[in-house]
């Protein structure tokens, strides 16, 4: 009995040994083979919608068209140097190159995507994109998102950058909310910073600018602008107003075209009356 054992341990032992050494053979065999392989092409993949950066653009900094990858050993290829002038780019958010056991060289971009246009009070125009980072503008492509402009102290030095000041924190805010949502994407045309640095909203559909202040609550503050929509405007018109204030907290103001004044948050409805529009009263309510 001790016996068999011994020459079970002997053989399982024997097994391993065989194993590694043909896994050693194959792995010396693997990296001969890489060691000769030569680059045959390069593949480049740019999902999605935006374009600041084309395949022309890529294989500039590759130095594909120079011959300087295809034609080359793999070993020969420094994919990390690669990686980081991709990474380089201001419009590049992840840039990932590897290689296969075809000779192909595969690229993998991921773009920024901007979600609003900044023009500043020093004539300074440049994007915000979705991690709230200051990116340049793009010679290759024009970004279909909301401006904002007016009393903008907020400085570009023309690369990627973070927000410095609260108030393009709060723009950034603003403008993630507004295109998170397809009603108010579709409604809001563009941002613009007052004088008092306060945030108004252009819309697309009404002779009106809608004042919200900062980008606190702003989910209360929409959803009171949407029932203003709803209940107020068809008695009076989408023209009605010049202003529609609400910035404060559960009520709406209107400040009407015709004179100019605040109507303490008051629509006329049919009947000739006045109704407020306050958040507790028949017009305004969750």
């Amino acid at each position: 009995m001790f016996k068999k054992r011994i020459w079970r341990y002997l053989l399982i032992g024997f097994a391993w040994a065989i194993s590694l050494g043909g896994l050693v053979v194959l792995m010396g065999f693997i990296g001969v083979k890489k060691s000769e392989m030569v680059c045959r092409d390069v593949k480049i993949y740019i999902p999605g919608s935006q374009y600041f950066i084309d395949r022309e653009e890529i294989d500039h900094i590759l130095g594909i068209q120079s011959h300087a990858i295809i034609g080359h050993r793999m070993d020969d290829i420094n994919i990390h140097e690669l990686e980081g002038r991709l990474k380089s780019n201001p419009f590049i958010e992840f840039a990932k190159i590897y290689a296969d056991m075809d000779g192909i060289i595969n690229v993998e971009i991921s773009q920024r995507q901007p979600v609003l246009r900044i023009m500043n009070r020093f004539d300074q125009d440049f994007y915000i994109d979705q991690h709230g980072l200051k990116l340049p503008l793009s010679a290759n492509f024009t970004a279909r998102v909301l401006v904002a402009n007016g009393y903008i102290d907020e400085l570009f030095a023309n690369h990627v950058d973070t927000l410095h000041t609260a108030l393009a924190m709060q723009l950034f805010k603003t403008a993630d909310y507004i295109r998170k949502d397809s009603l108010w994407d579709a409604q809001i045309a563009q941002l613009y910073v007052n004088k008092d640095h306060e945030i108004e909203l252009i819309p697309r559909v009404g002779n009106n600018r809608i004042l919200i202040g900062d980008a606190d609550s702003l989910e209360s503050k929409f959803h009171n602008l949407l029932i203003f929509y709803k209940k107020a405007l068809p008695l009076v018109g989408w023209d009605a107003y010049k202003v529609i204030n609400i910035k404060y907290a559960n009520q709406v103001i209107g400040v009407r075209n015709e004179n100019i004044k605040t109507d303490s948050l008051k629509a006329k409805n049919p009947s000739g009356d006045t109704t407020k529009i306050k958040k507790d009263t028949s017009l305004i309510k969750h």
